[in-house]
């Protein structure tokens, strides 16, 4: 079976930006040595002049220019006639498209399979950017045409099965993201203080303030613990109230900000960590809470959107009003307060997590998708469904 995976794709592999670059570097490395696929992976980058490809791991990595002056005009101009040319030369089975580059390949007549990585017009809304709601719409009007015009679309989460409800046309399977074989094999150690941390980008929709107050009010009740948070600046002003608030309450040493990690250094932080906090307002199914649990991490994350499918409130972790800062704080309390409590929550989610997350489980189960996909080409939707 011929399978062209059109994807964001990083230039190091071992380097992804974002959760999109990660699972689809994941996927393709799972994928690849399953019997009778042929893969190429095709994707566009503003590093390139021209069409260039590569070879990873046994698979042609194509990558074309991008032009777009944003993500959108990226995807609905001349980068959406690029990747269309060049995979009706290509002719492939399948096509199996993540998150944007959905609209690139939207309305090709071929078997084409959608994974919807994230709600761009929520991460929109949310964002605190200018015209914030005006881009919100737009967003939204793109992103439901083309999850409409979908024959399959993977759901990483229930919470994406929700939200398609009286959109999607198609056929709609329920496949959660892959995380690196990896994670089950982290190594475990003490730490000479309570650490918790958080791996998210610095910004509004990831809640970082909320999290930093939950810490200081615990500090401020007297427990020696840490705040260790990793990832990029995307917001600058929010960056900006970061420092202030870190500033303000005294918190240099209790609170650290990282920066962006690489792979390894964040399975360092893991291996160390006795908690594992992502009190974001607007997610699907983070990938870093799915590495947190097969590290056997617990995990204290928000009661909203996708991830309250991901943590079972009190079996392998705890469940949290993202807007209530000592909430949050005493579920941290909780869980730290308790030796016996973290390794039984941490055991619990390694488990869960070697069922749903581990990449040859994925890997077979989206296979699975693509034959059903190409089964049931030009079949009418009501057929493909009862297949």
């Amino acid at each position: 079976m011929r399978v062209a995976i059109v994807t964001a794709f990083p230039e190091d592999p071992h380097r992804p930006r974002g959760g999109v670059e990660a699972v689809s570097t994941t996927l393709v490395d799972a994928l690849r040595v399953l019997p009778d696929v042929d893969l190429h992976v095709l994707t566009v980058r503003s590093s390139v002049q021209r069409a260039t490809t590569t070879d990873w791991r046994g698979v042609p990595i194509t990558v074309l220019p991008k032009t777009g002056r944003s993500t959108l005009t990226s995807a609905v101009g001349p980068e959406r006639r690029a990747v269309q040319r060049w995979l009706r030369e290509w002719s492939p089975d399948v096509v199996h498209a993540h998150d944007t580059f959905g609209i690139m390949v939207h309305g090709l007549d071929v078997p084409r399979v959608l994974t919807i990585h994230g709600f761009i017009h929520e991460d929109t809304r949310v964002s605190g950017q200018r015209f914030a709601r005006a881009r919100a719409v737009a967003w939204r009007f793109v992103e439901t045409q083309t999850w409409a015009g979908f024959p399959h679309i993977i759901a990483i989460s229930p919470y994406v099965r929700e939200r398609l409800a009286g959109i999607a046309r198609g056929v709609i399977h329920d496949l959660d993201n892959p995380i690196a074989a990896d994670c089950f094999s982290i190594a475990r150690r003490e730490s000479p203080m309570l650490t918790v941390f958080s791996a998210a980008v610095i910004s509004r929709r990831k809640n970082t303030l909320n999290l930093i107050e939950a810490v200081r009010l615990l500090r401020d009740q007297g427990m020696a613990l840490q705040l260790r948070l990793a990832g990029a600046t995307v917001e600058p002003r929010y960056r900006a109230a970061v420092d202030a608030a870190i500033a303000a309450h005294r918190l240099e040493t209790v609170v650290e900000v990282l920066g962006p990690l690489n792979t390894m250094q964040i399975r360092n932080e893991l291996g160390a960590a006795d908690l594992f906090a992502l009190v974001s307002l607007e997610e699907n199914s983070p990938l870093a809470i799915e590495e947190a649990m097969a590290a056997g991490v617990p995990v204290v994350t928000s009661n909203r959107c996708g991830m309250p499918y991901m943590v079972r409130d009190g079996i392998t972790g705890w469940l949290v009003d993202p807007e209530d800062p000592a909430a949050i704080a005493d579920r941290l309390a909780r869980v730290l307060q308790s030796a016996d409590l973290r390794h039984a929550m941490g055991e619990s989610g390694r488990a869960v997590a070697l069922e749903r997350f581990h990449p040859d489980r994925v890997a077979a189960r989206t296979l699975d998708v693509y034959r059903h996909a190409a089964a049931s080409h030009h079949r009418s939707p009501r057929d493909a469904r009862s297949a």
